[in-house]
């Protein structure tokens, strides 16, 4: 048999034993996944059952715009319809299956279905967390590519920058660029509304953090990669040095950086919920504060599992976007 034939033969063999390795993996990251929400389901379930106070006479004084106590009459229908008097065990198994049939329940406030609520609110919120990564990532390459490995002042300077931003609270830094950038210099609405100069500072607030995080995890990664043989060879074959950290060293240090993406798109949709609420940003955030002031349990249960729901689904694209950056990653 000829080398070539070998060669042939032993890839068809390794890739054979390869495939069994990568259904398993993603087997397990589904069963991981799985669980997690189930625990998010599980904990929002205790969180409403076990709550103080009379979920009937609740629900009872929400529709009815008034705080007072109900008769065992009154509050009878209403224990038999929602089925709050019922064993704990029955309630948690029948929430689990409206959970499998994608049924959150109804808002009490609202007196709608949870599914149909923050179906119509999460459209803003998701278009806020993409720009905010978007917006991230962008900081992120640019900032790397022109100072990683730089010795001097400049590399100093940007390290300590990526730092501080990493720590600043989100929250905060929402105040003061609203502060300054809308109400004091007046460049954008006060207000986000709809527009596109609305999101910017959203956005903004929500990167900037995000950004310096990220950034000092691709930094060392970068700083690492430039010592690689590849790149040496790049550079004595003329390469120039920009060209040569766009081309071959910035792919290679992304991949830390990629791999906790999916954990910052669970923090930057758990964080819009709060930007949202300082910049009058319709979305979730909204809807979450509301819910919370009204006590109704079930619209708050149901933002959660959707943002455990989102933490999820972002950390598998995040391991299906690994090979995209890598191919050399086996998945």
């Amino acid at each position: 048999m000829t080398t070539t034939a070998t060669d042939t033969v032993t890839g068809l063999l390794s890739r054979g034993r390869r495939r069994p390795r990568t259904v398993g993996r993603w087997l397990g990251k589904l069963a991981g996944a799985v669980v997690v929400l189930w625990a998010a389901a599980t904990v929002t379930f205790l969180l409403q059952a076990l709550a103080p106070g009379d979920r009937a006479t609740l629900l009872l004084n929400l529709a009815q715009g008034q705080s007072q106590q109900r008769t065992p009459a009154e509050v009878a229908p209403v224990n038999a319809k929602y089925g709050f008097t019922d064993p704990l065990a029955s309630q948690y198994v029948r929430y689990l299956d409206g959970l499998v049939h994608g049924d959150l329940g109804m808002s009490y406030q609202l007196q709608q279905p949870v599914t149909a609520v923050i179906l119509d609110q999460i459209t803003p919120t998701l278009a806020l967390t993409a720009t905010a990564l978007v917006a991230a990532w962008l900081i992120v390459i640019v900032v790397t590519v022109f100072s990683a490995g730089r010795r001097g002042r400049f590399g100093g300077l940007v390290g300590v920058a990526e730092t501080v931003a990493a720590a600043l609270p989100d929250y905060w830094l929402g105040v003061i660029v609203l502060v300054v950038f809308a109400i004091d210099l007046g460049w954008f609405p006060v207000e986000s509304g709809d527009s596109l100069r609305g999101v910017v500072l959203p956005a903004l607030t929500l990167a900037i953090p995000l950004a310096g995080y990220l950034g000092q995890v691709t930094r060392v990664e970068f700083a690492r990669a430039l010592d690689q043989p590849h790149v040496l060879s790049a550079r004595a074959r003329g390469l120039g040095d920009t060209a040569t950290r766009f081309r071959h060293v910035l792919r290679h240090s992304l991949i830390p950086a990629i791999s906790i993406s999916g954990w910052a798109m669970g923090g930057l949709f758990g964080g819009a919920v709060i930007i949202e609420t300082i910049f009058a940003r319709a979305g979730i955030g909204q809807t979450l504060v509301t819910a919370t002031e009204s006590r109704d349990a079930p619209l708050v249960s149901g933002i959660v599992i959707v943002i455990a729901a989102v933490y999820v689904v972002a950390n598998l694209l995040v391991d299906a976007v690994y090979t995209l950056v890598d191919p050399r990653i086996v998945q």
